[in-house]
């Protein structure tokens, strides 16, 4: 027959193998890489993913091994041509060397601070080496690739590789953008001003040929129109030396009735006249003859 006190000590014993083995075993995930620790020394790394062994009195640090995200606070650079900049940047990086990343920072709070701060010195290097207008428009690209080039090499100290380095938004500071903005629009008024003086300019010379052009074609009119008026004169005064050679008392008639058309308008003329005055001898005698030049009847 079997002791309890056999059955209590055999249970202690499979316990006790238990926990052994439970301190012996530990797990890699895929996604980390795991540093083990002898007495707070490390021994080992592991890199593989699945089940594996130590010692029981081993401890195990996880290290993840995906790419990470460093958030940068907005920083201000100084551009090579003295101009302010208010630079907003982050990094991805990955630990390449686990043991030499626990050695040298210890964790992923303080690789981030480290990192923050190579990432702003490379930054103000980099940056101030070229003016505004390269950083904001021309060549930002290839900046960014200088600045994770810089970063990369000394960050290797730490066991990261960093994979990207990019910059979200470079821009002057409030009151410089404000500054700017105040120099482009008075700018562009000086520059709307002188298009303005230029058209102005050129719409006085196209009024002013205009106006020549018609004081020149006026002029023409005039002249031809005076030579044509002329040529009617004349052709005129020949009719009349014509018709007055041809009938002497016809064309006194019809100089008499022309100057009876003009003088006795319906404006209110007045004439203190003797009614047998020579103006009126057709009024009195249809030939136009006085009494003193009308033969006597037989």
């Amino acid at each position: 027959m079997r002791s309890p006190v056999t059955g209590i000590v055999g249970l202690l014993g499979l316990l006790l193998v238990l926990i052994v083995a439970y301190m012996s075993l530990f797990t890699v995930q895929q996604t980390e890489q795991t540093i083990v620790l002898q007495f707070g020394k490390p021994v080992d790394v592991v890199t593989d993913p699945g089940l594996h062994f130590k010692a029981p009195w081993n401890s195990v640090i996880n290290i993840d091994k995906r790419i990470l995200d460093l958030e940068n606070p907005s920083q201000e650079v100084i551009a090579s041509d003295q101009k302010r900049l208010v630079v907003d940047a982050f990094a991805r990086y990955r630990i390449k060397d686990a043991l030499r990343f626990y050695q040298s920072v210890g964790s992923i709070q303080a690789a981030n601070l480290q990192l923050t701060s190579l990432l702003n010195a490379a930054l103000r290097r980099v940056l101030g080496e070229v003016n505004f207008i390269t950083v904001v428009r021309d060549e930002r690209e290839k900046l960014m690739g200088r600045i994770r080039e810089q970063l990369d090499h000394e960050a290797d100290g730490y066991g990261i590789e960093v994979v990207d380095v990019r910059i979200r938004r470079a821009d002057l500071p409030e009151q410089n953008s404000q500054a700017v903005y105040q120099r482009m629009q008075t700018e562009r008024q000086r520059e709307a001003a002188e298009f303005r003086a230029q058209g102005g300019q050129k719409a006085q010379e196209i009024r002013s040929k205009a106006d020549r052009e018609a004081t020149v074609i006026i002029a023409e009119a005039n002249s031809t129109a005076e030579q044509t008026r002329g040529v009617g004169d004349a052709e005129r005064n020949r009719l009349f030396a014509e018709s007055y050679g041809k009938d002497a008392d016809f064309f006194s008639f019809y100089r008499s009735m022309t100057a009876y058309e003009n003088g006795l308008r319906s404006n209110d003329t007045r004439f203190l006249l003797r009614p047998d005055s020579d103006f009126f001898r057709y009024f009195s005698n249809p030939s136009g003859k006085t009494a003193t030049q009308t033969p006597a009847k037989p």
